[in-house]
C-alpha cells in the first residue's frame, strides 16, 4: 500500500469514528506503528488532522498549531470554488489539498452556493488574485445557463478543470478538462448488489436538484435492462424527505412502493435514503425483510438502524486528480489533448440490504470490490 493510500484510510477511518489509534492504524493497515506516526504527521502538517496521544482526531477548531511550511516555495496558485462545504465536497476539498501539497500548489478556497450567479462572482472574486495560475470549479452543467457558463469558463486567461461535473456533448468543443465520479457504474452496482440479493423490483428515488440525479437514473436503468429487470418498479424524482409535509410525502413514497411490488429501493442522497428508512420502520416495515435500501453517496448513511448499504464515489480522488490534471495543464505546451476522466464508485454493503438468511461475506466475494461493513464499522 502506498503512502497516499495509507493516509486515504487513516482519513476514512477519522470520519467513521472521529479519532484514531495508532497502534490499531498498524495493526490494521500491516505496518509499524512508526509508519502510522509519518503520515499522522504529514497529515497534521498539511492541516487535516490533530495529533494527540497515541492517536489522531480530525482537525479541532481549538487547535492553534500552525501548518508547517516546508520545502521550497510553493509553484503555482490555484483557486478552487465548491458549492458546499457541509456536505459531500469536504472530502473532494481535502483530497485536492493533498495533492496539492505533494506538487507545492496553494489552493485558494472559496464556497459557493449552487446558484449559477454566485458562481460565478466566486471565481471572477479569485481572478483578481494575483499570479493566479489556474482554476478548479463544480459548475451547473444541466441549466439554463450552463453552457453560457462553460462558454465563460473555457474563455478565461487561466486554465480551468472542471471536478465531479462533466462536459455535455454540445459543449463537447471546448478545451475544459474534467474528473468526475462514474455515477452510472455506481449506480448499477447497486441494482447488481440488489439483484443478487434476491430482489427483481427495483426502484430509484432521486432528488431533483442533486447534479448526480441523470447519470444515476442512465445507470440504474441500463443495469435493469441487461438484467432483464422490470422496468416499471417504483421511481420517484424529486424527493424532499426533509422539507415541511415530509411525512406525507414518505407516506406516499412506501405506497408507490406497495403498489408497484417495489421490494428494493435505490435513493439519492443518502440523507433521504436515512429518512426513508427511519419512516418505514416508524410504519412497521422492516428494513431489510420488508425493503431493502441502498443509499447513493455515502456521507450519513452509516448512522441508520440498520446501517444503510451505500454507493460511495471516490470524492477525495475526484479532488486529488482534479489538481493533477491542472498542474499538467499548467505546465502543458498547447499540443495537449483534453481530459475528461471518471473514477469508478464503491460499493459498500451493511445491514439494509442484506436479508438474515443472506451471508455477507458471499455478497462481497460475489460483487468483487465490495467492501462488507459491520454496523457501519468498516
Amino acid at each position: 500500500m502506498y503512502g497516499v493510500q495509507r493516509r486515504e484510510r487513516i482519513l476514512a477511518q477519522l470520519r467513521e469514528n472521529g479519532s484514531v489509534s495508532v497502534s490499531a492504524l498498524a495493526r490494521q493497515l500491516g505496518v509499524s506503528e512508526l509508519t502510522v506516526r509519518r503520515d499522522v504527521n504529514t497529515l497534521a502538517q498539511q492541516g487535516l488532522v490533530t495529533r494527540v496521544h497515541g492517536g489522531a482526531t480530525l482537525r479541532s477548531i481549538l487547535d492553534t498549531t500552525r501548518i508547517a511550511a516546508s520545502g521550497p516555495a510553493p509553484r503555482y496558485v490555484v483557486g478552487m470554488v465548491v458549492p458546499s462545504l457541509d456536505y459531500y465536497w469536504p472530502q473532494v476539498v481535502n483530497g485536492a489539498r493533498a495533492e496539492a501539497a505533494r506538487l507545492r500548489t496553494t489552493i485558494l478556497l472559496r464556497a459557493s452556493t449552487y446558484d449559477a450567479r454566485d458562481q460565478r462572482r466566486q471565481v471572477e472574486a479569485l481572478l483578481r488574485t494575483p499570479a493566479l495560475d489556474g482554476l478548479i470549479v463544480a459548475p451547473d452543467t444541466s441549466g439554463d445557463e450552463a453552457l453560457d457558463t462553460l462558454r465563460w469558463l473555457d474563455a478565461l486567461p487561466v486554465p480551468v478543470v472542471l471536478a465531479e461535473r462533466r462536459v455535455p456533448a454540445e459543449a463537447a468543443e471546448l478545451r475544459l478538462d474534467s474528473v468526475a465520479s462514474d455515477h452510472e457504474v455506481g449506480a448499477g452496482l447497486a441494482v447488481r448488489h440488489l439483484h443478487q440479493a434476491g430482489h427483481t423490483r427495483i426502484g430509484l428515488f432521486t432528488q431533483r436538484d442533486n447534479p448526480s440525479r441523470g447519470p444515476v437514473e442512465a445507470g440504474w436503468r441500463s443495469a435493469l435492462e441487461t438484467l432483464g429487470l422490470p422496468a416499471d418498479a417504483a421511481r420517484l424524482d424529486g424527493i424532499r424527505f426533509d422539507a415541511p409535509g415530509r411525512d406525507e410525502a414518505m407516506d406516499d413514497a412506501l405506497e408507490l412502493l406497495e403498489r408497484t411490488r417495489t421490494s428494493a429501493v435505490v435513493v439519492l442522497p443518502d440523507p433521504q435514503a436515512l429518512a426513508l428508512e427511519q419512516h418505514a420502520l416508524d410504519r412497521g416495515i422492516r428494513v431489510p425483510h420488508d425493503l431493502a435500501i441502498v443509499a447513493y453517496d455515502d456521507d450519513v448513511a452509516r448512522f441508520g438502524d440498520p446501517a444503510i448499504t451505500a454507493i460511495r464515489p471516490p470524492k477525495e480522488s475526484v479532488g486529488r486528480e482534479a489538481v493533477h490534471l491542472l498542474v499538467s495543464r499548467i505546465e502543458a505546451d498547447e499540443v495537449r489533448p483534453t481530459h475528461r476522466v471518471r473514477l469508478g464508485p464503491e460499493l459498500h454493503v451493511r445491514r439494509s440490504s442484506l436479508p438474515s438468511a443472506i451471508d455477507p461475506a458471499s455478497v462481497a466475494e460475489a460483487e468483487g470490490g465490495t467492501t462488507w461493513t459491520e454496523d457501519g464499522a468498516e
